[in-house]
């Protein structure tokens, strides 16, 4: 699922560093605002908050089973035809056609039963894994909430950088309006010729388009940010943060300090886990001690045919519940226990592999990233000289329009590559404060 969201931002990416969109000034938000909103409005964080609640009440539902249980019951019965034998076939005495009955007409019964577990292991271990299900779903809402704090990170940062790119666009189109109608006004002069007017107007309208059809994709680069923070595609956005700001926001990049496992909530969650697995490994290794329980029993009864008699009885007991034999099943369930605990420490030290991965990685792109910004800084200040000379010598008669356009395009290629290198800058300054689980 990351991957493809991942995937699905760097291609917006690729498309709308091209050019700019138009941002609407209306609720405006911070990255910090869209991460706190996102952190109460997502609905994976949500659902990890609705699983704690969960571990709570199955924490209660665990210990139930070892509080006093209560129970109680009655019946009303009435014979139709009562089961009996006539008194000769029971070799007793008496008149022909006398019959013996083996129940009187009515009876009504009611009880009341207490039970309380004396002792069980199962029951001990349940207790210590319900603590560990709790801390592995506390676990669960940190992880929900780092990923979703990464998501509405990698939403933001193109976003910003297609609204920055906006003002420049802008601002160039603004340029090269003026230098159009200068020019018109020189060649109805005519001290220039229409081909310059024409190529000047061909560059317009090519810029006007192209922030025409990116300022169509917009929306989708704002809906992505939306989606990751569980906000309603209908509701109004716009960004408020700039490059700049956030440079020094997510401030210089850690390139020396060693990765802390515990700080990584996935690595916490599944030590979680390898303890639940230890614990089912525990039960099956002490599956040979008893249960005990204790019970206390009262009854009481009406019997009679015409006439009702009061019989009551009440018994008190303690049963004992030894496992002797299973066939087998629960010294199977005991090693599958064991290779689930030793399955685990082998994720343990692949994701550790995996940590490290992620973090020299990181850094190896942020310093590409930051090697690439300088040059691309250099471009950048190269190409508006270029520009800036040439748009000189243009306006002094003694440079062509078609050179003009040539160092308005390089310009236009510089400014766009240095977005795309501080993009890559952010993101990778923001990839080892991730990996490092700052």
């Amino acid at each position: 699922m990351n991957q493809q969201f991942s995937l699905i931002l760097r291609i917006l990416v690729l498309l709308v560093l091209a050019g700019n969109f138009p941002v609407q000034a209306q609720d405006k938000m911070r990255l910090s605002d869209c991460i706190q909103y996102a952190v109460a409005n997502n609905p994976q964080v949500r659902v990890a908050q609705l699983q704690i609640a969960d571990a709570e009440w199955r924490i209660k539902e665990n210990k139930s089973s070892g509080l006093p249980q209560f129970s109680g019951g009655g019946n009303l019965q009435h014979f139709l035809k009562k089961p009996g034998l006539p008194a000769e076939a029971l070799g007793f005495s008496a008149p022909p056609g006398t019959k013996l009955y083996f129940a009187l007409s009515n009876t009504i019964n009611f009880s009341v039963q207490a039970n309380q577990l004396l002792f069980s292991n199962s029951y001990l271990e349940a207790l210590r894994a319900s603590k560990y299900y709790r801390e592995y779903v506390q676990d669960q809402l940190l992880v929900a909430t780092r990923n979703v704090r990464n998501q509405v990170i990698d939403a933001y940062l193109p976003a910003l950088l297609v609204s920055e790119n906006l003002g420049i666009l802008d601002k160039n189109i603004s340029n090269l309006e003026k230098l159009l109608n200068d020019t018109k006004a020189i060649t109805k002069a005519g001290f220039s010729e229409q081909l310059d007017v024409d190529r000047l107007e061909l560059s317009l309208s090519t810029l006007r388009s192209e922030r025409q059809n990116l300022s169509r994709q917009l929306e989708i680069v704002l809906n992505a940010l939306k989606f990751a923070m569980g906000k309603p595609l209908r509701d109004p956005i716009s960004l408020e943060d700039n490059v700049d700001g956030l440079m020094q926001e997510f401030g210089t990049a850690d390139l020396s300090s060693q990765i802390n496992y515990m700080e990584r909530p996935e690595y916490l969650s599944l030590l979680k886990g390898r303890d639940l697995s230890q614990v089912q490994v525990d039960i099956y290794k002490k599956n040979w001690l008893p249960t005990v329980a204790g019970f206390v029993n009262y009854q009481g009864s009406w019997q009679g045919n015409d006439k009702l008699y009061w019989i009551p009885q009440a018994i008190a007991g303690i049963s004992i519940n030894v496992p002797i034999w299973d066939g087998g099943g629960s010294t199977a369930r005991k090693q599958r226990a064991v290779l689930a605990v030793q399955t685990i420490e082998v994720q343990k030290q692949q994701l550790e592999q995996a940590l490290d991965l992620e973090l020299e990685n990181a850094r190896k792109q942020f310093l590409n990233a930051q090697d690439r910004v300088q040059n691309q800084q250099k471009n950048l200040d190269l190409a508006q000289r270029i520009y800036n000379t040439t748009q000189t010598k243009y306006k002094a008669g003694v440079g062509s329009s078609f050179e003009l356009v040539t160092a308005e395009q390089s310009l236009y290629s510089a400014q766009q590559a240095l977005m795309q290198a501080q993009y890559d800058l952010l993101t990778a300054k923001n990839a080892i404060k991730r990996a490092l689980g700052q």
